[in-house]
């Protein structure tokens, strides 16, 4: 399954070389649209916003403050709106501004791309990468393996941020998102990263006092901690097959509920609460501790898939593309 995943990407890889002329001559069109004055006027609002500070901005870029803030005002003007919020000791970019600068970071990051593919220099991924990660997944799957990327590729810069919410990329500003499910939003394209098995997992301790049960059925009488999924504010059905192999959902009611973070759940469980269905790759260092046993494995081994999202119209950075390619092999061995 997972090799099938990457003859995929590898197969999306050789498509976008295959196009790369066409995403240069792209850029060029696009640049043919601005003049020199209206380019470097972009390059030092980002600049200021990235360093928020007109004069910061001027010393990095070998100009003055007053030609700093006549070009922003300028930019401002033809715009029609304000990019920043000034007061006589801070600048602070409006939320127009916000939304204007992620694209204008990202459109300076293409040009910067196409720069490095005709003199060669693409070989080398590097700058800012942002992540946006789940909550469990961040913490049993993703941190552990940062250290071999960063070995891998040190001149990227990691940012990640983990939550569980639904994020917006232009707003937000992520490269990429790691997320349980495909999502239903057209404008992401959602690249299969791993499908992961589930089985349901109780301490010794609440074993012995209640009893191990032996099917589905029997977990109407157990204490089931339930997960409300932060997304939509509903309870996660438990998943199994029945006796047929055939997919069965398992709905119930609890009086054992948590909300957003899902390890919440599994220290809920480790402290002898209660019954509660994980991934075998989080439970995986409790049991082998001791601490969780998991029962019903005959009704178990659903899985559920995780997926690698970013926009659809947006040129993939060599960073992100190595990012991709170490996640998909890494969780693959």
């Amino acid at each position: 399954m997972h090799c099938q995943h990457g003859r995929h990407f590898i197969a999306s890889r050789n498509e976008d070389k295959l196009a790369s002329s066409q995403f240069i001559h792209y850029i060029i069109e696009q640049m043919r649209s601005f003049d020199p004055v209206q380019l470097g006027s972009i390059e030092l609002f980002c600049k200021a916003a990235e360093l928020g500070s007109f004069t910061a901005a001027a010393e990095a870029l070998g100009v003055t403050p007053a030609s700093v803030s006549r070009s922003i005002s300028r930019l401002e003007t033809r715009l029609g709106v304000r990019l920043f919020a000034r007061t006589t000791r801070q600048i602070r970019l409006t939320r127009e501004g916000q939304l204007y600068h992620e694209q204008c970071r990202q459109a300076l990051e293409q040009i910067a791309e196409a720069e490095r593919f005709l003199t060669g220099q693409q070989k080398v991924p590097s700058g800012l990468l942002r992540i946006s990660v789940g909550t469990p997944y961040a913490h049993y799957r993703l941190l552990p393996l940062l250290p071999r990327f960063q070995a891998r590729y040190p001149q990227i810069e990691l940012e990640v941020s983990i939550a569980n919410h639904v994020i917006d990329f232009v707003e937000e500003g992520y490269d990429l998102a790691i997320r349980l499910g495909i999502p239903q939003d057209s404008r992401l394209i959602a690249h299969p990263l791993e499908d992961a098995t589930l089985g349901v997992f109780a301490a010794p301790a609440y074993l012995q006092r209640r009893g191990t049960p032996h099917s589905v059925t029997e977990l109407q009488q157990h204490d089931c901690i339930q997960f409300i999924l932060p997304s939509t504010g509903r309870a996660m059905p438990w998943i199994f097959k029945d006796a047929q192999g055939r997919d069965m959902d398992f709905h119930f009611k609890s009086r054992q509920r948590i909300h957003d973070d899902v390890l919440g759940c599994v220290n809920w469980a480790i402290a002898g609460g209660g019954l509660f269905q994980i991934y075998h790759f989080i439970a995986q260092a409790a049991v082998q501790r001791g601490e969780l046993v998991e029962v019903l494995q005959a009704a178990g081994h659903r899985t559920r898939r995780f997926s690698i999202l970013y926009p659809h119209n947006r040129h993939l950075s060599a960073r992100v593309r190595a990012f991709v390619d170490f996640l998909i092999e890494a969780v693959r061995t």
